[in-house]
């Protein structure tokens, strides 16, 4: 039986699995590396103590059973798909490092320090842009000069790509049709969000752009804005792009509308106290997702189902309620079905399916590290 290990690296923290086939064997998490007060000061120390933890779990014996490692990376440029790493492979995550600088370089110090430990065996990489690669050149093109696309590769890439894929793949299942016959908008709500649109298997848009600044108002992001802010940011409150950078990813979003932070929680209990700015919050949150949902039903001409996925589309009926409610679509939710898992929400007669399902990145990555071993 093959053993998989799936790695997936954040800013801060090591999120694992142990896969026996399909079978999680093991899970952990390493958090605060790096952090005022933590005993893990880097993401090497990290690795070292994830195998640690792994060999005293009694899963496995050696950590030569372990049969390849899939690892989790966010940006790689114009891969399509997963693919086993080598030198150059782990150029190309340099060179987008720069583009994704919260992600890529500790996406790689975990690809350094797990193939120091096992060398031997394959290491995988699998790409969260790479599912968003069989976008048209219209759909992922800028306005920009064309000189930027062909020699600095500016373009759309996409992000969320593993959860975007996992739930259409689970949706088929669900829908009881070929993943390749159909239609699907699929919408991954957390503390990053994104949506996509899917005709017959194939990525046609997704709302992440260049960096996964662009598209909905998430967490602490601005989601779309007009560039000349930027601009006039620049030249009239003499802000720098250090500060702009920080103000756009950290400051904005959620955090930045309702003064409370980012948790969706929080929002909602003080939206029902009265909080004006809470509701604000929320109503743009929601606007933006139905905006996206609308537009992407007029690139896909026929939608078989909308996706509901991560912390938020999976846990808050509320955000799912007043971003999907489209009666010009004929989409009616069933407004009862508070507490789902894995279920369709819609009524029996919507003309459109909305289906909850929790996405699983891990699974995803395990699946696809099991076909390059194969």
């Amino acid at each position: 039986m093959n053993k998989i290990l799936v790695l997936n690296c954040g800013s801060s923290s090591i999120k694992y699995k142990l896969f026996e086939d399909e079978k999680v064997l093991y899970s952990g998490l390493i958090e605060k590396i790096g952090e005022k007060g933590s005993k893990i000061k880097s993401h090497e120390q990290g690795i070292k103590l994830m195998f640690k933890e792994l060999t005293n779990s009694g899963k496995i014996k050696k950590l030569t059973e372990i049969t390849a490692v899939g690892h989790r990376v966010v940006h790689g440029g114009n891969f399509s798909k997963s693919c086993v790493i080598d030198k150059r492979v782990i150029g190309f995550i340099k060179k987008y490092s720069s583009v994704a600088p919260l992600h890529n370089p500790v996406n790689l110090k975990g690809i350094v320090e797990t193939k120091k430990i096992l060398p031997k065996i394959i290491h995988v990489a699998i790409f969260d842009t790479a599912f968003h690669q069989s976008m048209p050149e219209f759909a992922y093109i800028y306005g920009l000069p064309y000189k930027f696309y062909k020699k600095d590769k500016i373009r759309r890439y996409g992000f969320h790509g593993i959860s975007h894929q996992y739930v259409a793949l689970r949706a088929s299942k669900i829908l009881k049709k070929r993943f390749n016959d159909l239609n699907l908008i699929t919408c991954h709500l957390g503390a990053g969000c994104s949506i996509t649109a899917i005709r017959k298997g194939k990525v046609v848009d997704t709302s992440m752009g260049f960096t996964p600044l662009e598209g909905l108002v998430m967490g602490t992001r601005t989601g779309d804005i007009d560039p000349g802010i930027l601009i006039y940011l620049v030249e009239k409150k003499n802000m720098t792009f250090r500060g702009i950078n920080n103000l756009l990813n950290k400051k904005s979003g959620l955090t930045g509308i309702s003064g409370l932070g980012k948790d969706m929680r929080l929002i909602i209990k003080n939206y029902r106290k009265g909080n004006k700015r809470c509701k604000l919050a929320l109503e743009i949150f929601c606007y933006r997702i139905k905006k996206y949902i609308g537009a992407y039903a007029a690139a896909l001409g026929k939608v078989d189902a909308i996706v509901f996925t991560a912390g938020i589309g999976e846990h808050v009926p509320l955000v799912r309620e007043w971003s999907a409610n489209i009666k010009c679509l004929g989409i009616k939710i069933d407004k009862k079905n508070k507490k789902v898992k894995e279920r369709i929400i819609s009524l029996p007669d919507s003309k459109i399916k909305v289906i909850v399902i929790p996405t699983d990145e891990e699974k995803m990555i395990a699946m696809e590290t099991r076909k390059i071993v194969k």
